[in-house]
């Protein structure tokens, strides 16, 4: 399985939010410079975190985007299900039955044995990065006990300094 270009913005995107000051919601202009790409392209990647219930939107001059929960209750399996959608790797196409055509009980059984093999695979992904928060993710990379938090919008020296 390979993860999007898309996930891996969206996960940024709430890092992103994660460490910003909490009544002060971060412009898609600043989110658009901050990440580069398309601005149309990180827009309906917001739009998707927002459907997913996982950062709110704020119209108007002072608008922008916020989390919608505290970082220590969105997973990266939510990031995941708002960007990609159900987690289910194995297409099953049906090879084995026109492979086995002949066969087919022995068809059945080994599409079943596959079937099975990547779901139970999946299941293990999900339930692991399921159990990952976006704060684990901030103090693992910060080495902290807290998340700093930035005004993204305004970003100043002492910001810079405090997140480095």
């Amino acid at each position: 399985m390979q993860l999007t270009k898309g996930f891996e913005q969206a996960a940024c995107i709430v890092a992103l939010l994660a460490t910003q000051k909490r009544d002060i919601p971060v412009s898609s202009g600043v989110i658009n410079e901050t990440l580069g790409g398309s601005a149309t392209y990180l827009h309906k990647i917001m739009r998707k975190l927002v459907v997913g219930g996982l950062i709110t939107s704020v119209s108007g001059n002072s608008g922008g985007f916020s989390l919608a929960k505290e970082p220590e209750e969105i997973t990266l399996l939510e990031v995941y299900h708002a960007t990609e959608g159900k987690v289910d790797t194995f297409p099953d196409l049906g090879f084995f039955e026109h492979a086995f055509q002949d066969f087919p009980s022995l068809a059945m059984k080994a599409d079943g044995a596959i079937t099975n093999a990547f779901h139970h695979a999946d299941r293990l992904w999900s339930d692991y990065i399921g159990s990952v928060t976006v704060q684990d993710l901030i103090w693992q990379t910060f080495k902290v006990d807290q998340i700093p938090l930035v005004d993204w919008n305004n970003l100043s020296e002492e910001d810079i300094k405090g997140l480095n």
